[in-house]
């Protein structure tokens, strides 16, 4: 059976089970999907996981266990736009958990997957048409690994 819409796969190296439990008790709106396993057709060992399909706040996944050839870079990353201080505090330290924090609010996961931990109404700070507004927010910004939203609020006013 086909279905309609998209889904995003990610590429691992026999971690994808393990992955998609991982994101599904992190994000609400979550839930596992079918499993798929090597049959003798290969090219893995028999029964062992090849995919599992997961859902992810609302999002649909396949996570794979395709092998040591590709991994992840930061030329793509999942944005999460969190409405308070309390929500971004729980994503960015659920996700960074045994990963690494970056900048500016990006951090990647143990799997090595991109994340950008962002608060709600960022975008329109750092492109507000008055271009102190903008200069001020945008600097704090680049000056975070993890986002402060007060001290964003703050430069936006100017305070």
């Amino acid at each position: 059976m086909v279905s309609k819409g998209f889904a995003t796969c990610l590429w691992f190296d026999g971690q994808a089970e393990e992955a998609a439990n991982h994101y599904v008790s992190i994000f609400k709106d979550s839930k596992l999907g079918r499993v798929g396993r090597y049959s003798d057709a290969g090219p893995g060992p028999v029964g062992e996981v090849l995919f599992v399909q997961f859902e992810a706040n609302g999002q649909r996944f396949m996570a794979l266990n395709g092998g040591p050839e590709f991994t992840f870079n930061e030329s793509i990353s999942f944005q999460i736009f969190c409405s308070d201080q309390d929500e971004l505090d729980y994503y960015w330290s659920s996700l960074s958990e045994g990963g690494s924090e970056v900048a500016c609010g990006w951090l990647k996961d143990k799997y090595g997957v991109s994340w950008q931990v962002v608060p709600d109404g960022l975008i329109e700070m750092i492109s507000d048409p008055d271009p102190e507004k903008a200069k001020r927010t945008t600097e704090a910004m680049r000056s975070m690994v993890k986002f402060d939203i007060a001290a964003l609020q703050r430069a936006y006013a100017g305070e």
